[in-house]
């Protein structure tokens, strides 16, 4: 294995943004805001530097001061998409990955795609795909997480357009409906204890549920301050993490 950057962070705190090349506006969008959110929630955002919704994945990441791991399918001396090279730069720069499998050259046919789409799958705990059509190369990589038995979450969308059929088959099959950042949380939470990291968000996210819960509360069951414990729930309902109810009380998202 190759690298370039920092080393790569821990499986439970890398999240698997993926999807179309030809991503529409809305697409590209729902991943710049995921990416964007589950930065702010302590996660490094994993995708393959591809245009679309790779590409925003990436970006949302950098301008929200995250963390991101770019793997690519050609040798890191010649970033696949050249036209992505300032951007790999940039990922390296801010203390992100690129990361390869390939030492000289590449990439090597459709072959060494397919490859790097099971390494972004291993890297994450869970894989969000945005848009994808029926033949899309993101559908390798939630078909690897689901082989490792890691959770596959897909965004709905517009049903008439032709890169968001690999999605309704992915929700037909089984997989979540990912509307933000708190889709990831519930489906990090079901999959078993210890998945979830020690930024302080994401402990505060762990510890709210179905029930209303005081400010007290949750700062006792997420082992922060009370002030501390206000901001972040700030933080959390503005990616729709959590929602505040009557009485000053708070719940996750249903």
């Amino acid at each position: 294995m190759w690298l370039r950057g920092a080393d790569v962070p821990a499986l439970a705190r890398c999240v698997a943004v993926v999807g179309s090349r030809a991503a529409s506006r809305y697409g590209a969008e729902q991943a710049r805001r995921l990416a964007a959110d589950l930065s702010g929630l302590g996660f490094a955002v994993v995708s393959g530097l591809a245009r679309g919704v790779d590409a925003a994945a990436h970006r949302g990441t950098l301008a929200a001061g995250g963390v991101t791991v770019a793997v690519v399918p050609s040798a890191l001396d010649r970033v696949t998409p050249a036209h992505h090279a300032a951007l790999a730069d940039d990922i390296v720069a801010r203390g992100g990955t690129l990361l390869s499998e390939i030492g000289e050259g590449g990439p090597f046919g459709r072959g060494a795609f397919v490859k790097r789409n099971r390494l972004i799958a291993a890297l994450a705990a869970v894989t969000v795909v945005v848009e994808a059509a029926e033949r899309s190369g993101a559908l390798a990589t939630a078909a690897r997480a689901r082989e490792l038995g890691r959770p596959v979450l897909a965004v709905p969308g517009d049903v008439d357009r032709p890169t968001v059929q690999g999605c309704l088959a992915l929700l037909r099959g089984g997989a979540r409906p990912c509307a933000g950042a708190g889709d990831v949380l519930a489906a990090l939470r079901d999959a078993g204890p210890g998945e979830v990291p020690a930024d302080p968000a994401a402990r505060l996210a762990a510890a709210l549920d179905a029930t209303p819960r005081t400010l007290d509360d949750l700062a006792a069951r997420s082992r922060l301050e009370a002030s501390a414990t206000l901001a972040e729930l700030l933080r959390l309902e503005w990616a729709g993490v959590a929602v505040r109810r009557p009485g000053q009380r708070w719940t996750a998202r249903a």
